[in-house]
């Protein structure tokens, strides 16, 4: 074999493994997943193989799950403004911290040490009857009894916004990071506020970071289970819990695997999307 023809399956060789990986972990069970979609569960509980669109058609026409879907959606997106505008100005003081940038980080990452359910359920030792916030007004004498302060939409964005406000916070951080921070004193120099140079210079490119943060802020909000489950009441339940409910306490694989192909062809739409009007290059110039 000539040295050309090595060279021209270097690329072959080396990307192999992780397309292997794609195909084995993603590709593969992707095709499972569709294929029992089509699967009927009969009233014995068995599932009935074939190509069925009652569950589709179930899915999509049933205002039950439209109504889950786009309050679903609605979570996601508050849960996504909140953490951008939490998190940018966080994200701008540790960019700009001079020393201590490494510490700051680490106490950012802390929180990715301990369990994610933990963290979710550590809010009912704050927020409960019985919590740290109802004890403490209490002891003020600010109330007489608890506070109703779980299981609503509000606690469940709350603890969305507790476990993704750290993807957020750093995504900005390596955009603002990669500015050069002279450029604001060129602008002031020029005339301009540290407001102005903000607004006209840092803010602009940082954008790519903060539509990268937001991006996948939205989509692992749109996706997650635990903490509607945890924080949330009866009327809460988001488009994933309708998923676990389906496969996991009824059992019925094919209408769970119809559930699930249908979030993901939704947050696939929005990506695409996302990705018309603000383009995959311009947010990967957030991360590099």
């Amino acid at each position: 074999m000539s040295l050309e023809e090595r060279e021209a399956r270097q690329p072959v060789l080396l990307l192999t493994p992780a397309i292997t990986a794609v195909a084995l972990l993603l590709v593969v069970p992707l095709g499972f997943i569709l294929v029992y979609s089509f699967w009927l569960r009969t009233a014995t509980g068995a599932d009935q193989a074939g190509f069925f669109l009652d569950n589709w058609r179930e899915a999509l026409f049933d205002p039950f799950y439209r109504d889950i879907l786009l309050n679903t959606l609605k979570i996601a997106a508050v849960t996504t403004i909140v953490c951008a505008l939490t998190g940018y100005p966080a994200a701008y003081f540790i960019a700009r911290s001079r020393g201590n940038k490494a510490l700051l980080l680490l106490l950012l990452m802390l929180p990715f040490w301990i369990s994610y359910i933990i963290r979710t359920m550590s809010w009912i030792n704050i927020l409960g009857a019985s919590g740290a916030v109802n004890s403490g007004l209490m002891a003020l004498g600010l109330i007489s009894e608890p506070l109703p302060m779980l299981y609503n939409e509000a606690t469940v964005v709350l603890g969305l916004v507790h476990f993704l406000l750290p993807f957020m916070v750093l995504n900005v951080f390596v955009s603002l990071d990669g500015i050069d921070a002279t450029l604001e004193d060129a602008a002031c120099s020029l005339g301009a506020t540290r407001w102005r140079s903000f607004l006209e210079v840092t803010l602009p490119l940082s954008l790519p970071g903060l539509a990268a943060g937001g991006l996948l802020c939205f989509v692992l909000a749109a996706g997650t289970y635990i903490t509607p489950i945890v924080l949330g009441g009866p009327s809460d339940a988001m488009f994933a819990n309708l998923v676990f409910e389906a496969i996991i306490t009824q059992l019925d694989w094919p209408m769970g695997s119809a559930l699930s192909l249908m979030l993901l062809a939704v947050l696939g739409a929005l990506v695409l999307l996302y990705n018309h009007f603000l383009g995959m290059a311009q947010l990967m110039k957030g991360l590099s």
